[in-house]
């Protein structure tokens, strides 16, 4: 039986790509600027080329050369133009995606996609990305790119699987309606079974240090509670350093999240945090500790990317 194929760009560590393979997808390609993340993706994805380079300087003929014409393309360009928790973005929302040379990369997937022509395509996104004209805007781009017909589904990862919360908008030519999780799991459940950090298995699990002065304020925090504050776009104060509740899905992960342990003094390993993101523990990420915390934040939980992906397969299915 013939296996429906991806390529994944801004792919990261593997998150969103991960979800498709264990769903039955065949992974082709990952496309990343970033070194560390790309040597992740490339540990966890041995049978896929990954390539390391800037998505402005990829075209589909390169794509086509190197795996042939995949059947879906998905991809997570930054969200920082985008999001509330930037206090840098800039206020009018299409120069956001015009003229933010991060936002830019947005226009650079829907041309790969029009190049390409996947029977499907999924990007995921931030829903800030919708605020304004830019939805009206984002249904123009890709109809230049050969799609008439744009969806754009906004998901809770909590709602597939995932204990953590997360909304984020899944731009794609067919509408996805993934079907929901029986319940929430709690960070109860997501860090049910590890071993004391800094045992042999699983990978990444190493205890991050804490000096004295901190551990005595992480000591005075309840569960819920933040250490610290910090200004988002339009002077929003938001949270980080949280004290995790065991009883709750955990707050959204983000590349600058850290959490600190419901029970213990101390902050999460990066395995605790990417248990948080329902990443199984045999899935690596390499680089220094920063850059492996960012991998797990910036990623695709892969529960919600596999809920995706059969909605996909079973669209593909009927549609061959």
């Amino acid at each position: 039986m013939t296996r429906f194929t991806i390529i994944d760009l801004f792919s990261g560590a593997g998150g969103f790509s991960r979800g498709f393979r264990d769903a039955g997808f065949q992974v082709l390609l990952g496309v990343d600027n970033d070194a560390a993340a790309i040597r992740s993706f490339k540990a966890n994805f041995p049978e896929a080329i990954a390539l390391h380079i800037d998505v402005r300087e990829v075209t589909g003929r390169l794509i086509e050369r190197l795996v042939g014409q995949p059947d879906v393309v998905i991809g997570s360009p930054p969200c920082e133009p985008f999001t509330g928790a930037n206090p840098r973005r800039m206020k009018d929302p299409l120069d956001r995606l015009y003229r933010d040379p991060i936002g830019q990369l947005v226009l650079h997937y829907a041309r790969i996609v029009g190049e390409l022509r996947p029977k499907v395509f999924v990007m995921e996104n931030v829903p800030g990305i919708l605020e304004g004209e830019l939805r009206d805007e984002l249904r123009r781009v890709f109809a230049r790119a050969g799609y008439e017909r744009i969806y754009f589904n906004i998901l809770e990862a909590e709602r597939y699987g995932t204990p953590s919360h997360r909304r984020r908008v899944f731009i794609s030519n067919i509408p996805l309606r993934p079907r929901p999780s029986r319940r929430l799991l709690t960070v109860r459940d997501a860090l049910k079974g590890l071993p004391e950090p800094g045992a042999p298995w699983p990978p990444n699990h190493e205890p991050p240090s804490t000096s004295p002065k901190k551990a005595k304020r992480i000591a005075r925090l309840r569960w819920g509670q933040a250490m610290i504050l910090y200004e988002g776009a339009e002077g929003r104060r938001l949270p980080n350093l949280i004290r995790l509740d065991p009883r709750k899905p955990a707050p959204t992960v983000l590349g600058s999240s850290r959490f600190i342990h419901p029970y213990e003094d101390r902050f999460l390993t990066v395995r605790e945090q990417a248990r948080l993101m329902g990443f199984p523990d045999n899935h690596v990420f390499l680089g220094g500790r920063d850059e492996q915390y960012n991998q797990v934040g910036e990623a695709v939980p892969p529960p919600l990317a596999r809920a995706i992906a059969k909605t996909i397969l079973d669209y593909l299915s009927r549609h061959a």
